[in-house]
């Protein structure tokens, strides 16, 4: 993160905890991390990898889909999510993201069930006194939330990261949301993937997202 102050970004993602996460075991993150990089400059977008929707399409995230009791299992982990997020040194207020890879939303169960789990955890995450963000693909999850949000679902992400890419980055052109959803200071746009940038004498392959929304408060 030193090496990388020469760059132009200012805020990073942080994958933080989640049985779906893919490194399982990130010994150089704690709090001691969290307040040394913030104190660099950096912002901190935490993203939590829980359970999956069962119609999930990655391969590696087949193990860790939704069971049988979605609103339990969204409220158990949105739980644990504030509860890692404590222990990282993130302060009420902070924003959670919650990290829903892409998804056959169209299958009307696996919604159902999806959308139920998202429900649960953005409501615990919110009455713990954080508040709770989604990640996903903006003609997946974000689709989804969309059409909720339109037909006054409540218990909905407060935040919005969207990933489109291969288009220009903005944050309020997004086809599938409406320009007054999540309004104003409430989205990121992921615009590119897997691109390898080189600061400071350090290559990294990152996705870029531009942003403007709610980063976590570290102390």
């Amino acid at each position: 993160m030193r090496r990388w102050e020469s760059s132009d970004y200012r805020a990073v993602g942080v994958y933080f905890g989640g049985r779906g996460r893919a490194c399982k075991r990130q010994a150089h993150l704690s709090r001691d991390w969290m307040r040394a990089v913030q104190g660099m400059g950096w912002r901190v977008l935490p993203l939590y990898v829980g359970s999956q929707s069962p119609c999930v399409i990655a391969d590696s995230k087949q193990d860790v889909r939704i069971g049988q009791d979605a609103w339990r299992e969204g409220t158990s982990e949105g739980r644990d999510a504030v509860s890692r997020a404590k222990a990282l040194g993130m302060q009420r207020d902070s924003p959670l993201y919650l990290d829903m890879e892409a998804y056959g939303y169209r299958n009307e169960e696996c919604a159902r069930t999806t959308l139920a789990f998202v429900r649960a955890w953005d409501r615990e995450v919110r009455r713990l006194g954080y508040v709770p963000g989604f990640y996903s693909s903006a003609d997946s999850g974000v689709r989804h939330m969309e059409t909720a949000r339109r037909a006054g679902v409540r218990d909905l992400p407060e935040v919005m990261w969207f990933a489109r890419w291969r288009t220009s980055p903005d944050l309020y052109r997004e086809p599938v949301l409406r320009r007054d959803a999540w309004h104003p200071a409430r989205r990121i746009h992921q615009f590119a993937g897997n691109v390898k940038e080189r600061h400071g004498g350090r290559t990294l392959l990152i996705d870029r997202s531009l942003v403007h929304a709610p980063v976590a408060q570290v102390r």
